[in-house]
């Protein structure tokens, strides 16, 4: 019942927390109240890639001729897609059940509060509860979907990401309520698929509005090509629900214009509201902002001893800077001296098709924080590999401080560029040039050459435009 580290939850944060934990040779157990892997592993980040991965073959046989391949009577079977997305969602949830007997990690499951004297209460299904100690205690409990007051979630027609991709059936027409990488995400799989989808997003800019401006208005091109009806600046101010489907009440931020939008389902993708309630935080002096646990660059709360990482912080709600957080918080416990982590350097990525990746500051933001920049753009319209695939929407984008070659962001848009973005967050860690970029030979043909060609014509050294 005394362990050198107990952490709550098993999510992207918690679960490599706990498995850093043992190799560095501490007595660790982990609290999980529902499934191994937590949101992510079971809700978020796998279950959507293999829905959208669905998605992407179904419009590659759509568009079979185009490559010189007939197919005849394809259809999306909804209800296949959904149950092969839970079975690759069940397999990571068992593999992290494996990692864990591997490091010797115990398991307890149930609801875990912390509590004074560096201990765990743990409440099982049956309503017993068992108390734990530790020398240190990480609260990685992680998020869930945040709900607007105009938009609240019944779990039947006004839903939220985990009912999304587990409906009994597709619906016909659905209305998706914010525009971020969620919203996208499941905006591009329901239209691929056939049904009608209207995306409404409070913010000027549109789709994807915290990536470049550029990067926007090209993925908005691209999903109206699609069919996709994007209400940019745009709120909405009531849903109906009474009748048999729901009619969604907007205005426009613009000019004040109301409308109405009938649909079946409307999904809330308006972000991720931290799970701090109910773990014993009040009782200690554990301090919230707005929810989020306050921290300091080790993850280090106010009561010595206990720690927070991941969604329950500060910071992008994404599950490799939950990973990330928890390898540095458990790596100082141990003593060791990890550097604090570089938030400019984190990269984003968006899984729709086209993809949508970037790290660093935009040309914007660039400008805004005093840099004068060098900016390169290179079109997957003029490279080979993206015309040999039939991808030649998109583009890399790359920013440059003008005085010392500084690279200070890349943003790309177009067919797999969240396997590419991984080159710029290891050139921007190793303090890499513009003109080490344009050196670097890059293998052709490859979609990453655009990262250099995109270098180069930041220098007008540019060869393929």
């Amino acid at each position: 019942m005394n362990y050198d580290l107990i952490v709550i939850g098993s999510g992207p944060g918690g679960y490599v927390a706990a498995i850093r934990a043992a190799q560095l040779g501490m007595k660790v157990a982990v609290v999980e109240r529902e499934s191994l892997g937590g949101i992510c592993l079971n809700w978020g980040c796998i279950p959507t890639k293999a829905l959208l991965k669905s998605a992407q073959v179904f419009e590659y046989i759509s568009h079979a001729a185009d490559y010189g391949i007939e197919v005849k009577n394809a259809r999306a079977d909804f209800t296949a897609m959904v149950k092969r997305s839970r079975g690759v969602a069940d397999g990571m949830s068992k593999g992290i059940n494996f990692l864990f007997r591997k490091n010797k990690i115990t398991v307890i499951e149930g609801h875990g509060k912390v509590a004074r004297g560096k201990k765990v209460a743990v409440t099982n299904q049956e309503g017993k509860t068992t108390t734990y100690d530790a020398q240190h205690i990480i609260i990685a409990t992680g998020g869930r979907a945040r709900a607007l007051p105009s938009v609240p979630i019944d779990g039947e027609k006004i839903i939220e990401y985990r009912k999304a991709m587990s409906l009994d059936q597709q619906p016909a027409r659905i209305v998706v309520v914010g525009a971020g990488a969620i919203g996208v995400e499941f905006a591009y799989f329901y239209r691929s698929i056939g049904t009608e989808v209207t995306v409404v997003e409070f913010l000027e800019q549109g789709l994807v509005p915290r990536e470049d401006k550029e990067v926007s208005k090209e993925l908005g091109k691209v999903f109206r090509k699609k069919g996709i009806k994007v209400r940019a600046n745009t709120s909405v101010e009531s849903v109906d629900t009474s009748g048999e489907g729901c009619k969604v009440h907007v205005k426009s931020r613009k000019d004040g214009k109301t409308d109405v939008i009938e649909c079946d389902v409307v999904l809330s993708a308006v972000g991720v509201a931290p799970n701090t309630e109910n773990i014993g935080l009040e009782a200690l002096g554990i301090t919230t902002d707005r929810g989020l646990i306050e921290v300091d660059e080790f993850y280090r709360t106010k009561v010595a001893g206990i720690y927070a990482i991941g969604d329950v912080v500060a910071g992008a709600a994404l599950a490799h800077v939950a990973s990330a957080e928890g390898i540095v918080c458990v790596e100082k416990i141990a003593g060791h001296q990890p550097d604090p982590i570089d938030y400019n350097n984190i990269p984003s990525c968006t899984y729709c098709v086209p993809e949508v990746a970037s790290v660093g500051y935009t040309e914007e933001a660039a400008k805004a924080a005093g840099y004068a920049v060098k900016v390169g753009k290179f079109p997957f319209s003029a490279s080979g590999k993206a015309s040999a695939a039939g991808a030649k929407e998109g583009f890399v984008k790359v920013i440059f401080d003008e005085k010392y070659g500084e690279f200070l962001g890349a943003h790309m848009i177009g067919n797999n560029v969240t396997e590419m973005i991984a080159e710029i967050v290891a050139a921007r860690k190793l303090e890499t040039t513009g003109h080490e970029i344009i050196k670097s030979v890059h293998p052709h043909p490859t979609m990453s050459e655009a990262v250099m060609e995109a270098a180069a014509a930041a220098y007008d050294e540019v060869i393929h435009l």
